[in-house]
């Protein structure tokens, strides 16, 4: 009997507790470790990429939009098929960076290059002092 009174205990516990995970948000932006998604290559030299050949999965992809590249966790790349609609990306030909080159080269580079920006915007702005902040 106090088993019984226990588990209905717990389980009218849970069900008027509120979920405070749901509440609860984490946001990862490219150019942080962590990022899984399309990448800007830009103006970066040739990325080091896990296939030679771009990954298709539907078939008629046009030839005349360029390829994207994209850095995806651990076997995402290797069963495309089953992930690429999480990225919006089965109709792409896709290219899959290596982990190490996005951590040891995009990283950096992409936080330089915003840096820069940022930077360049704070010092645009009114010659006062004031900083802008409309990025």
């Amino acid at each position: 009997m106090k088993k019984l009174l226990i588990v209905t205990a717990v389980v009218f516990a849970s069900i008027n507790t509120p979920t405070l995970a749901s509440d609860v948000g984490v946001s990862i932006s490219i150019g942080q470790p962590g990022f899984y998604g399309q990448l800007d290559i830009g103006d970066f030299p040739q990325p080091q990429v896990i296939y030679r050949q771009p990954r298709v999965i539907e078939r008629g992809v046009s030839m005349q939009r360029p390829p994207i590249y994209m850095h995806v966790p651990p076997g995402h790349a290797k069963n495309w098929r089953k992930h690429c609609h999480k990225y919006n990306a089965c109709g792409e030909r896709v290219y899959f960076v290596q982990d190490s080159w996005y951590s040891h080269e995009y990283v950096p580079h992409y936080q330089k290059r915003h840096r820069n920006r940022q930077g360049n915007d704070e010092r645009g702005g009114d010659h006062r002092g004031d900083k802008r902040n409309d990025h």
